[in-house]
């Protein structure tokens, strides 16, 4: 008989959660709470509220979802994410166990973690694959190609003081 007042309690709490979390959670179950305090107000039976509060929340949740990953899912692109990708030279050997490791990316000192967690020695190139909070995830170049790259800096003049 008194039903609503439970729907109508829990579809506040669900709205001011949300609001003070701004996280899409809980909206879902004040969708639902709103149908089923409609159905108590219409006389529903309270195992009908129950059924539809569950159903709307599922509907509006899986209604909805699409547009929060949307939403959630775009990273804004910062100045540091121009160092991802980047081939650079360790300066610092980084290991992962002891947490050391620095190497310098477009003139700034990054401290660096391997991918694979191997020990690399500085001096050698690495890849540069994401920002992991104040350091630099990075994966040890092939022998090869640290050849390469290193006869590229033998051969490149040096600049006029």
């Amino acid at each position: 008989m008194y039903e609503w007042i439970v729907w109508l309690a829990l579809m506040i709490a669900c709205l001011i959660l949300e609001a003070l979390s701004m996280q899409l959670f809980s909206i879902w179950f004040a969708f639902g709470a709103l149908a089923a305090l409609l159905a108590s107000l219409f006389g529903a039976e309270l195992w009908l509220q129950i059924i539809l509060f569950l159903v709307v929340t599922v509907v509006s949740l899986l209604a909805t979802r699409p547009l929060t990953k949307r939403l959630r899912g775009k990273k804004v692109p910062t100045n540091a994410d121009r160092c991802v990708g980047q081939t650079v030279v360790v300066l610092e050997d980084i290991d992962n166990i002891n947490g050391t490791g620095l190497i310098k990316v477009e003139g700034q000192i990054w401290t660096a973690r391997t991918a694979d967690g191997n020990l690399v020695p500085a001096g050698d190139f690495v890849r540069t694959l994401e920002i992991q909070g104040a350091k630099l995830l990075v994966e040890p170049l092939n022998e090869t190609l640290i050849e390469t790259l290193n006869e590229q800096l033998d051969t490149q003049p040096e600049a006029d003081a």
